[in-house]
């Protein structure tokens, strides 16, 4: 180190934005305050780029997309008070498992816990919402607690992380080499460490798949998360073996690969439980055997199947006790071994296929004849019309309730007829309404040159629409498409038949002029009122080369996913 660094002091901030840029953190997504100045001093020295959100919901959101993309960790700088509103985004992030760094400037330590200025415990509110949650408490182990947090949240089961640095610590000036002094010396980002199968577990497992008649593949957040998904398409094309995908997550693969069959989920896929309860042997790869997977019980996986659960995490394995058979291994290591079964399936496999085949055909045989009846759009008619006008490219983003659901059999459809996208993105495991402008944004700002459509319910849009100004701020335009049925209807509809009287109640909106809104704010803006509207409106948003939204007047239909849990009465809406 040469004299002029050896006699250099840094504020605490600056070793914070330093030590993040040495992971190779590029981006920092924040609404600046007071308390979080020297970080970003910081950060604006070392050419960190960050980008100001008009809030710190929005702050979390942006930073928890590019982290879903990038599948790298991203930072969420925020205040005190700010914290507090961040805190949606952390239940968000850690449904998804996506390692966004929360960084608080809080309340300062010299006096914590005798009322300082905005002093909250935002490392007891945090902890049950991410891995790992601390103060810093020490100027000199910045760096060190930075690189802490960094392998909380890439190792083993990846997920959202917290640090909180009070201000008199974030503001104290530190020598330039503080915390060097000890290993490790090297702080950069270091590969993401994989655990490798047993050998002998790995042969009883992969012995029980090739026993198997019907088996299939679940696959889950773990797979996305270790880069594994062309692995796992491979195997499925040459095994000729079924594959779903976990509901709620990003989908490992497209829509049109013949061997995706659609969600493990028998209501928004229906073809899905004759096969999975059908099936001798499950293995779920990367998954939980969480509320959406019934908690690995009857009836959803029958008694007397084999449910085989993969992780490559002990932390995954103890989700998963109720499997009959477990494998601690990296996705990616399991599904290369697995290529070397020495067996394929072809007949159960185009089963599969004729059975999504004969789904799609009786939902394009019903969405046309909703649609022949004229009106107002089916929110189905309307997700698959905003697809025709997408290319093979191009990001589609959806958020809110039925809206999410209508969207998701949208995808499936013409997925089979041979649609490409780009990526798809929407709520994850706590289906968090208002993040779908957010997730299109950070598609937009990784992927510039392509077309981002977010279709979002209105109930969604009120969410989590003051977002859209990180669009016209930053230069990412990005169409909105408004799934405008004037409420919250998948509420609604559940209240519908859940309420003795048969009516809903507090859930309905005004007629509001969502695409004025863009107008006023600089972008572009139409009102759709009728099918043969949308495309050209649709056309001409995209092209306009602005931030735009196309305010589409549709039914509110029900979704099969909620009228299914709202079937009885005596039942909670969701259980």
């Amino acid at each position: 180190m040469n004299e002029m660094a050896s006699n250099t002091m840094l504020r605490g901030g600056a070793i914070l934005a330093r030590a993040f840029k040495e992971k190779g953190v590029d981006h920092v997504f924040t609404l600046a305050g007071g308390f979080c100045n020297p970080a970003l001093e910081g950060f604006m020295e070392c050419q960190m780029p960050v980008i100001n959100c008009p809030h710190e919901q929005v702050a979390g959101h942006l930073a928890d997309g590019h982290a879903r993309i990038t599948r790298k960790p991203t930072v969420c700088l925020v205040g005190p008070e700010g914290f507090a509103n961040a805190v949606p985004a952390m239940l968000e992030a850690g449904g998804e498992r996506s390692p966004v760094i929360f960084v608080t400037g809080s309340s300062t330590l010299k006096r914590q816990g005798a009322g300082g200025f905005k002093e909250i415990d935002d490392v007891a509110i945090a902890a049950p919402l991410v891995k790992y949650s601390i103060q810093i408490t020490d100027g000199e182990r910045i760096s060190e607690f930075v690189n802490r947090a960094w392998m909380a949240a890439t190792e083993g089961y990846p997920g959202p992380v917290h640090i909180s640095l009070p201000v008199d610590i974030m503001f104290s000036s530190f020598a330039f080499d503080a915390g060097r002094h000890e290993r490790p010396f090297n702080r950069t980002a270091r590969p993401v460490q994989r655990a490798w199968p047993d050998p002998v577990a790995l042969d009883h497992i992969l012995e029980l798949v090739k026993s198997a008649e019907r088996p299939v593949i679940i696959g889950g957040h773990g797979v996305w998360w270790s880069r594994a998904e062309g692995k796992l398409e491979s195997a499925g094309k040459a095994l000729r073996l079924p594959i779903f995908n976990v509901p709620y997550h990003s989908k490992l693969l497209g829509e049109e690969c013949e061997a995706y069959m659609g969600l493990a989920d028998f209501h928004q896929y229906h073809p899905s439980k004759p096969a999975i309860q059908e099936a001798d042997v499950v293995v779920m790869i990367g998954g939980r055997l969480d509320n959406q997977m019934n908690f690995g019980n009857p009836p959803f996986f029958p008694e007397g199947q084999t449910l085989i659960c993969v992780n490559g995490s002990h932390e995954e394995l103890e989700h998963n006790q109720a499997a009959d058979e477990v494998l601690l291994s990296d996705p990616g290591a399991f599904l290369d071994a697995l290529m070397s079964v020495g067996r394929t399936w072809p007949d159960w496999f185009d089963l599969q296929r004729q059975r999504r085949g004969a789904w799609v055909a009786e939902w394009s045989d019903h969405i046309a004849g909703e649609t022949a009846k004229g009106g107002k759009m089916h929110p189905l008619q309307l997700s698959l019309d905003v697809q025709a006008q997408m290319g093979a490219e191009d990001w589609l983003v959806f958020d809110g309730g039925n809206t999410h659901f209508w969207s998701e059999i949208a995808v499936n459809l013409a997925g089979w007829h041979g649609q490409k996208l780009g990526g798809i993105m929407h709520p994850g495991n706590f289906s968090l309404l208002g993040v779908g402008v957010s997730f299109g944004i950070s598609a937009k700002a990784l992927h510039p040159d392509r077309n981002v459509v977010v279709i979002s319910g209105d109930g969604a849009f009120l969410s989590g629409g003051l977002s859209i100004e990180a669009a016209f701020q930053e230069g990412l335009p990005i169409t909105v498409v408004i799934d405008n049925n004037g409420g919250l209807d998948c509420i609604s509809q559940q209240q519908e038949r859940l309420f003795a009287n048969g009516k809903h109640f507090a859930t309905d909106f005004r007629d509001i002029p969502f695409h004025t809104m863009f107008e006023g704010l600089g972008g572009h803006g139409e009102l759709v009122e009728t099918r043969e509207q949308l495309a050209p409106a649709l056309a001409r948003a995209m092209a306009s080369g602005k931030t735009a939204c196309v305010n589409v007047k549709c039914k509110g239909v029900i979704s099969p996913i909620v009228a299914a849990t709202s079937d009885k009465r005596d039942k909670a809406s969701i259980e």
